[in-house]
């Protein structure tokens, strides 16, 4: 009787292909959710944004958290602070489009209306003020939501004081008259260079400095500018302007800076004012007390 050879059995070599498709699987659905994780709905995002500021009492806006590259949608502005109270699910409706369209309009205005006091307010001190600002004594830069000129302290004081010169009084009273008639906060900084001072009015430049940019203040309040819109700080030596190893350099150090802030109008309505006093105070961020 013959013998039956066994069959070798041969390996499945196909078996790599049911893990290979599970595997590719799951990296589909993996990314599909990486997608659909990193874009934002700007408009409910805003909205409960808003309902969370509102809620806890806070003006700082949040920010959405990004995976991978933002979408255009999620490419929220940095003026994009609280809004009205709305429902989540309405915040697509042709209601709250149409009531963003309008604060859009309100904040370009109000926007618009701060730049150009900045603009006059420069056009005045300088039709005022011609000839100093001519020959460097008085140094006036604009920027985008403030005013800053700054007077080198020898036309104001005599060295070691703060009581101001004679002849230093009608560029001041000048420069009041334009402030006084706007709604504008001033800061008036007092600087000085690195030589110390040592006397029995003065014993460091932290209280001459304070002292000039006091009796600034004082001449502004008794020509007409409001005593509450102003402030007055002593920076010493600690902000100079170029180096003090020069006699050049310390006098440039040695000055008067005054900041003039237009204030955001109270009168727009809807929420366009908060939108905008958000981005204005991150712009004036590097002026005195709300630095």
């Amino acid at each position: 009787m013959a013998r039956r050879h066994k069959c070798e059995e041969h390996g499945n070599h196909e078996a790599w292909a049911i893990p290979y498709g599970d595997l590719v699987t799951l990296l589909l659905a993996f990314f599909v959710v990486m997608y659909a994780v990193s874009v934002v709905d700007a408009g409910k995002y805003r909205v409960l944004s808003n309902s969370l500021v509102q809620a806890f009492g806070s003006n700082v806006p949040l920010d959405p958290v990004q995976v991978g590259d933002p979408s255009l949608a999620s490419n929220l502005s940095p003026d994009e602070v609280k809004r009205l109270l709305v429902p989540i699910e309405d915040a697509t409706s042709p209601t709250e489009v149409a009531f963003e369209d309008s604060l859009d309009a309100a904040d370009a205005a109000e926007r618009a209306r701060i730049l150009k006091e900045v603009s006059e307010m420069s056009n005045e001190i300088e039709s005022s003020l011609g000839t100093l600002i001519e020959d460097g004594t008085i140094q006036m830069t604009r920027k985008a939501y403030w005013l800053e000129i700054n007077i080198n302290s020898n036309l104001l004081f005599s060295s070691g004081s703060a009581t101001l010169e004679l002849t230093a009084r009608p560029a001041l009273k000048s420069l009041a008259a334009v402030l006084a008639k706007r709604e504008a906060r001033i800061h008036v900084e007092g600087h000085t260079d690195n030589l110390p001072i040592k006397n029995p009015v003065y014993p460091s430049n932290w209280e001459l400095s304070s002292g000039r940019a006091a009796t600034v203040v004082n001449l502004f309040s008794q020509n007409g500018v409001d005593p509450k819109r102003m402030v007055a700080i002593g920076y010493a030596e600690f902000q100079p302007i170029t180096e003090n190893d020069t006699e050049r350099g310390r006098a440039q150090n040695r000055r008067v800076a005054i900041i003039a802030l237009p204030g955001v109008s109270s009168s727009t309505s809807g929420s366009a004012p908060e939108r905008v006093r958000a981005d204005y105070e991150t712009a004036t961020d590097d002026v005195g007390q709300i630095r």
